[in-house]
């Protein structure tokens, strides 16, 4: 790559040996500039191993943390030392299809939105498709968010200045599904793109893949958001309902 890139994807990883290097080329595949930033929070497998083929490129960024200090924190470090105008966020375990961000750059320029998200599809630990996928409306509202996290943070493309402006924080929660509401309560509404670019792991081990600690959290972003527990209460029923939707089968 040559210039200044217009996409920074920031990526966390942690024990990732296993599937890294699969979310890194749907990366390269892009037809967009772009750079690529591995936030290496305190792996002790063999994470930076796999990453040593990258480190020549000028379009790779390597930084790993003295400590470990989630994954919030760690795609923070990366959006502050990010050079392009807008970013992509993707999880060391999912991986894209060729032209997302191509797609997710007209959309946004169409829509003037800060923030765009696309559909997934569900995918077994093995990479393997479970043939369930999980679409997201044109338009998502800070109301509509509110009754279920439609927004994936592996989908996710947004100004530079907007992550800024709202880092994410409190990794014992959500701490994207609170990113995107004080991101649309303030800018309005995320465009959405009703295809299943992502392709999102259903790791063993992943938050949203314990649904009862899910669940706990997901109440704890109401409250974070300063809602009390009445209404709190009426929007975890929305997410729950939908959370059996987007899982029935899988």
């Amino acid at each position: 790559m040559t210039g200044k890139p217009l996409v920074s994807v920031i990526m966390p990883a942690y024990q990732a040996e296993k599937y890294i290097k699969k979310a890194i080329e749907s990366v390269w595949i892009q037809d967009v500039p772009l750079e690529l930033i591995v936030v290496d929070d305190c792996s002790s497998d063999n994470t930076g191993d796999v990453l040593k083929e990258y480190i020549k490129r000028s379009d790779f960024q390597y930084i790993k943390n003295k400590e470990n200090i989630g994954a919030a924190a760690s795609r923070n470090r990366g959006v502050e030392a990010a050079k392009g105008d807008l970013i992509a966020y993707l999880d060391s375990d999912d991986w894209w299809e060729p032209g997302k961000l191509k797609k997710q750059l007209e959309i946004m320029k169409q829509t003037g939105s800060v923030i765009c998200s696309t559909g997934r599809e569900l995918m077994k630990p093995d990479g393997s498709s479970t043939g369930k996928k999980v679409g997201v409306a044109a338009s998502v509202t800070y109301k509509d968010l509110l009754k279920h996290n439609s927004i994936n943070c592996s989908s996710v493309l947004i100004r530079k200045d907007v992550a800024m402006e709202f880092p994410m924080c409190y990794d014992k929660s959500h701490e994207d599904y609170i990113t995107w509401l004080k991101v649309l309560k303030k800018y309005g509404c995320c465009a959405g793109i009703n295809y299943p670019y992502l392709k999102y792991r259903l790791s063993e081990g992943g938050k949203s893949r314990n649904k009862f600690k899910s669940a706990r959290m997901t109440f704890q972003v109401y409250r974070y958001m300063g809602y009390g527990r009445i209404k709190s209460c009426i929007f975890f029923l929305s997410y729950a309902v939908h959370g059996i939707i987007k899982y029935m089968g899988v």
